[in-house]
């Protein structure tokens, strides 16, 4: 299984008006966004996630479903949680396209 990061050391900061969630959220994806973490790569488990995070595991759930709900990682039952492929984003009408 690959490492979350090369950044071990990195921590939210309680201290910062930005949740402590959001803070990992952005953390993953910018590590799903330079590639750290490719399409397919699963994640930690959760409580290894709260470990190496250094917060609760309720902060890590909360964290994953955000990402769930950015697209940017799918979770598998039993299997895992995995970095989606990107969606392809749809194409837009034609200008001199109808639309319905």
């Amino acid at each position: 299984m690959q490492n979350m990061a090369d950044d071990r050391d990195w921590r939210p900061d309680p201290a910062s008006h930005v949740y402590v969630y959001l803070q990992v959220v952005h953390h993953i994806a910018e590590q799903i966004r330079n590639g750290r973490l490719p399409v397919g790569a699963r994640l930690p488990a959760e409580r290894d996630l709260s470990e190496q995070y250094g917060v609760a595991i309720n902060t890590i759930r909360r964290a994953v479903r955000e990402l769930r709900d950015q697209g940017l990682v799918i979770t598998v039952p039993i299997k895992g949680t995995f970095v989606r492929a990107e969606r392809p984003r749809p194409t837009p009408p034609a200008p001199d396209e109808p639309t319905d």
